[in-house]
Protein backbone atom coordinates (compact mmCIF):
# COMPACT_ATOMS: atom_id res chain seq x y z
CA UNK A 1 0.00 0.00 0.00
CA UNK A 2 1.51 3.24 -1.17
CA UNK A 3 0.57 6.84 -0.43
CA UNK A 4 -0.47 6.01 3.16
CA UNK A 5 1.56 8.83 4.71
CA UNK A 6 0.56 11.47 2.17
CA UNK A 7 -2.63 13.09 0.95
CA UNK A 8 -1.20 13.32 -2.55
CA UNK A 9 -3.12 11.59 -5.32
CA UNK A 10 -1.36 9.56 -8.01
CA UNK A 11 -0.70 11.39 -11.28
CA UNK A 12 -1.76 8.72 -13.74
CA UNK A 13 -4.93 6.86 -12.98
CA UNK A 14 -5.21 3.13 -13.45
CA UNK A 15 -8.02 2.06 -11.16
CA UNK A 16 -8.68 -1.43 -9.82
CA UNK A 17 -12.08 -1.93 -8.22
CA UNK A 18 -12.53 -4.90 -5.87
CA UNK A 19 -16.22 -5.78 -5.92
CA UNK A 20 -16.42 -7.14 -2.40
CA UNK A 21 -19.99 -6.13 -1.69
CA UNK A 22 -23.23 -5.24 -3.38
CA UNK A 23 -23.05 -4.59 -7.11
CA UNK A 24 -25.38 -1.61 -6.71
CA UNK A 25 -22.58 0.33 -5.00
CA UNK A 26 -20.30 0.06 -8.03
CA UNK A 27 -23.19 0.81 -10.38
CA UNK A 28 -23.31 4.24 -8.74
CA UNK A 29 -19.53 4.61 -8.28
CA UNK A 30 -18.27 3.97 -11.82
CA UNK A 31 -19.99 6.99 -13.42
CA UNK A 32 -18.57 9.19 -10.64
CA UNK A 33 -15.06 7.84 -11.29
CA UNK A 34 -15.44 8.57 -15.00
CA UNK A 35 -16.54 12.10 -14.15
CA UNK A 36 -13.62 12.68 -11.73
CA UNK A 37 -10.79 11.01 -13.65
CA UNK A 38 -12.00 11.40 -17.21
CA UNK A 39 -13.54 9.01 -19.70
CA UNK A 40 -10.13 7.59 -20.65
CA UNK A 41 -9.19 6.41 -17.15
CA UNK A 42 -8.50 2.68 -17.14
CA UNK A 43 -10.90 0.95 -14.71
CA UNK A 44 -10.52 -2.80 -14.13
CA UNK A 45 -12.40 -5.12 -11.82
CA UNK A 46 -11.80 -7.99 -9.38
CA UNK A 47 -15.11 -9.73 -8.78
CA UNK A 48 -16.90 -12.94 -7.91
CA UNK A 49 -20.05 -11.93 -9.80
CA UNK A 50 -21.00 -12.57 -13.42
CA UNK A 51 -21.16 -9.63 -15.79
CA UNK A 52 -19.97 -6.06 -15.24
CA UNK A 53 -21.32 -3.10 -13.27
CA UNK A 54 -22.97 -0.30 -15.22
CA UNK A 55 -20.53 2.10 -16.82
CA UNK A 56 -17.72 -0.41 -17.47
CA UNK A 57 -17.01 -1.19 -21.11
CA UNK A 58 -16.59 -4.96 -21.66
CA UNK A 59 -14.07 -4.23 -24.44
CA UNK A 60 -11.75 -2.05 -22.31
CA UNK A 61 -12.21 -3.51 -18.82
CA UNK A 62 -9.91 -6.27 -17.65
CA UNK A 63 -11.85 -8.53 -15.27
CA UNK A 64 -10.24 -10.83 -12.69
CA UNK A 65 -12.72 -13.42 -11.46
CA UNK A 66 -11.64 -14.89 -8.12
CA UNK A 67 -13.50 -18.10 -8.99
CA UNK A 68 -10.85 -18.77 -11.64
CA UNK A 69 -8.03 -18.53 -9.06
CA UNK A 70 -9.53 -21.06 -6.62
CA UNK A 71 -7.86 -19.55 -3.57
CA UNK A 72 -4.44 -19.08 -5.22
CA UNK A 73 -3.80 -15.47 -4.22
CA UNK A 74 -0.18 -15.60 -5.46
CA UNK A 75 -1.36 -16.20 -9.00
CA UNK A 76 -3.86 -13.33 -8.71
CA UNK A 77 -1.09 -10.99 -7.56
CA UNK A 78 1.12 -12.15 -10.46
CA UNK A 79 -1.65 -11.26 -12.87
CA UNK A 80 -2.58 -7.92 -11.26
CA UNK A 81 0.84 -6.41 -10.45
CA UNK A 82 2.15 -5.95 -14.03
CA UNK A 83 -0.77 -3.63 -14.83
CA UNK A 84 0.59 -1.11 -12.26
CA UNK A 85 -2.64 0.17 -10.75
CA UNK A 86 -2.36 3.52 -8.99
CA UNK A 87 -5.75 3.45 -7.23
CA UNK A 88 -7.53 0.49 -5.60
CA UNK A 89 -11.15 0.79 -4.52
CA UNK A 90 -12.63 -1.72 -2.08
CA UNK A 91 -16.11 -2.09 -0.61
CA UNK A 92 -16.28 -2.48 3.16
CA UNK A 93 -19.97 -3.13 3.66
CA UNK A 94 -21.68 -5.29 6.23
CA UNK A 95 -21.38 -8.24 3.82
CA UNK A 96 -18.52 -10.73 4.21
CA UNK A 97 -17.82 -11.09 0.48
CA UNK A 98 -14.22 -11.60 -0.71
CA UNK A 99 -12.84 -10.27 2.58
CA UNK A 100 -9.42 -11.94 2.30
CA UNK A 101 -9.05 -10.98 -1.36
CA UNK A 102 -9.79 -7.28 -0.88
CA UNK A 103 -7.41 -6.81 2.07
CA UNK A 104 -4.69 -8.80 0.32
CA UNK A 105 -4.94 -6.58 -2.75
CA UNK A 106 -5.09 -3.40 -0.65
CA UNK A 107 -1.93 -4.39 1.25
CA UNK A 108 0.08 -5.93 -1.58
CA UNK A 109 -0.44 -3.44 -4.41
CA UNK A 110 1.58 -0.19 -4.48
CA UNK A 111 -1.52 1.95 -4.95
CA UNK A 112 -3.61 4.53 -3.12
CA UNK A 113 -6.62 2.77 -1.56
CA UNK A 114 -10.11 4.12 -1.03
CA UNK A 115 -12.78 2.40 1.04
CA UNK A 116 -16.44 2.53 0.03
CA UNK A 117 -19.14 1.68 2.58
CA UNK A 118 -22.70 0.44 2.07
CA UNK A 119 -24.08 4.01 2.06
CA UNK A 120 -21.93 4.99 -0.90
CA UNK A 121 -19.64 7.13 1.26
CA UNK A 122 -15.92 6.69 0.79
CA UNK A 123 -12.64 7.77 2.33
CA UNK A 124 -9.01 7.42 1.36
CA UNK A 125 -7.02 4.92 3.40
CA UNK A 126 -4.24 7.27 4.43
CA UNK A 127 -2.77 8.98 7.47
CA UNK A 128 -4.77 12.17 7.00
CA UNK A 129 -8.07 10.29 7.31
CA UNK A 130 -7.09 8.55 10.55
CA UNK A 131 -10.16 9.81 12.42
CA UNK A 132 -12.52 8.41 9.77
CA UNK A 133 -10.64 5.10 9.74
CA UNK A 134 -10.77 4.83 13.56
CA UNK A 135 -14.49 5.59 13.63
CA UNK A 136 -15.13 3.10 10.82
CA UNK A 137 -13.25 0.32 12.67
CA UNK A 138 -14.94 1.15 15.98
CA UNK A 139 -18.35 1.20 14.32
CA UNK A 140 -17.76 -2.18 12.64
CA UNK A 141 -16.57 -3.62 15.98
CA UNK A 142 -19.72 -2.35 17.70
CA UNK A 143 -17.80 0.14 19.84
CA UNK A 144 -19.37 3.31 18.43
CA UNK A 145 -22.87 4.66 18.72
CA UNK A 146 -25.69 3.17 20.78
CA UNK A 147 -24.28 -0.36 20.71
CA UNK A 148 -21.02 0.68 22.36
CA UNK A 149 -22.28 0.40 25.95
CA UNK A 150 -23.76 -3.04 25.29
CA UNK A 151 -20.55 -4.28 23.64
CA UNK A 152 -18.31 -2.95 26.43
CA UNK A 153 -20.65 -4.51 29.00
CA UNK A 154 -20.39 -7.87 27.25
CA UNK A 155 -16.61 -7.61 27.18
CA UNK A 156 -16.50 -6.83 30.89
CA UNK A 157 -18.94 -9.60 31.82
CA UNK A 158 -17.28 -12.26 29.69
CA UNK A 159 -14.57 -13.24 32.25
CA UNK A 160 -17.18 -13.44 35.04
CA UNK A 161 -19.51 -15.54 32.89
CA UNK A 162 -16.68 -17.85 31.89
CA UNK A 163 -15.56 -18.26 35.52
CA UNK A 164 -19.15 -19.02 36.61
CA UNK A 165 -19.62 -21.63 33.87
CA UNK A 166 -16.26 -23.31 34.64
CA UNK A 167 -17.10 -23.33 38.38
CA UNK A 168 -20.53 -24.80 37.72
CA UNK A 169 -19.05 -27.53 35.49
CA UNK A 170 -16.44 -28.31 38.16
CA UNK A 171 -19.14 -28.50 40.86
CA UNK A 172 -21.38 -30.81 38.75
CA UNK A 173 -18.51 -33.17 37.90
CA UNK A 174 -17.22 -33.22 41.49
CA UNK A 175 -20.73 -34.00 42.78
CA UNK A 176 -21.12 -36.80 40.24
CA UNK A 177 -17.74 -38.29 41.15
CA UNK A 178 -18.59 -38.08 44.85
CA UNK A 179 -21.95 -39.78 44.24
CA UNK A 180 -20.32 -42.55 42.20
CA UNK A 181 -17.58 -43.11 44.78
CA UNK A 182 -20.12 -43.19 47.66
CA UNK A 183 -22.29 -45.64 45.69
CA UNK A 184 -19.32 -47.94 45.05
CA UNK A 185 -18.32 -47.70 48.74
CA UNK A 186 -21.91 -48.55 49.77
CA UNK A 187 -21.99 -51.55 47.39
CA UNK A 188 -18.63 -52.83 48.65
CA UNK A 189 -19.88 -52.89 52.26
CA UNK A 190 -22.99 -54.90 51.43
Amino acid sequence: MRYFFTRRQPEETRILLVESGSRDLFNELVPGLRESYGPDAQVDLVTCYAGLPRGLDPEKTHVYRVNEYRGDWRRLLQDVRPRRYTIVGIICAAEPIMTKWKWLLAAALPAKVFVLNENGDYFWLDWAHGAAIRYFVLFRAGLAGAGAVRTVGRLLLFPLTLAYLCGFALWVHARRRLRLSSRSLLLSTI
